[in-house]
């Protein structure tokens, strides 16, 4: 894991699910999966949506021309865990499934994310035709 994702994840785990980092707030879960290829477990913090569904995640490699790694570790093993920042200024966690969306549900959820921030919208720019890929969480 390279130094800027633990520093989220340190952050995000001592301050009860807010990273102050780069605005984030209480908009990232951390995503426990597991290695496509390897098997070994990883974490990952992401942007996140929660809504009465579960939540989005949007594998926007920030706007890389590929898929991030975690994506084939959800498409390879869809049940995981997830810390989230909860309604009482602290962290939970779920077990969810991971089911990346398609057509219009993709569309819709991705709109969700450009709303949020410019910067979303900036990756589609630079994913150089690469449509972003959005997952739903739903709880298991």
């Amino acid at each position: 894991m390279n130094d800027f994702n633990q520093g989220i994840i340190d952050e995000f785990r001592a301050n009860n699910g807010t990273v102050t980092a780069m605005g984030f707030g209480r908009a990232l879960a951390l995503v426990h999966s597991t290695g496509a290829k390897s098997g070994e477990p990883r974490v990952n913090p992401l942007a996140a949506i929660r809504d009465d569904e579960g939540w989005l995640l949007p594998a926007s490699a920030g706007g890389s021309p590929t898929n991030p790694a975690w994506y084939h570790n959800l498409k390879a093993h869809p049940d995981i865990e997830i810390e989230y920042p909860n309604d009482d200024d602290g962290i939970s966690t779920a077990l969810v499934t991971a089911t990346e969306l398609i057509g219009t549900a993709r569309d819709e959820a991705w709109e969700r994310f450009k709303a949020r921030s410019a910067g979303f919208a900036e990756y589609e720019k630079t994913a150089q035709g690469r449509v972003i890929p959005v997952f739903r969480l739903t709880p298991r």
